[in-house]
């Protein structure tokens, strides 16, 4: 289906107003000046948390180890993760480093 040039422009400035609004609602929710709620200030804390448990999860749903490599490659790439996350702890590294080291792996030695 397509979209008249009307119905385009009404998409692009709902998409802007959404990312506006999700932008500045919280600054103007929770100023520099006032404490945030202690539910706030709790997500803040347990949320990052949650979704790296949600990531690992939903990243070894399909996983099968009595199938083809045995989940040797992801087993390793988490090992690396783990190990660079320990060692430098930055999490854009961990990520990148693991994603790198999984890819390497799928396209190099599990063929």
């Amino acid at each position: 289906m397509i979209m008249t040039t009307w119905q385009g422009i009404v998409t692009v400035l709902m998409a802007v107003l959404g990312t506006i609004i999700t932008r500045f609602l919280p600054f103007m929710l929770f100023p520099e000046s006032k404490k945030p709620p202690r539910i706030v200030d709790y997500l803040g804390n347990v949320l990052p948390y949650a979704m790296t448990g949600l990531l690992v999860v939903y990243s070894l749903k399909n996983v099968n180890p009595f199938a083809g490599s045995h989940g040797i490659p992801e087993a390793i790439a988490i090992a690396v993760i783990v190990i660079l996350h320990i060692w430098k702890r930055s999490m854009l590294l961990s990520i990148a480093g693991g994603t790198a080291i999984y890819m390497a792996l799928l396209q190099l030695v599990f063929v």
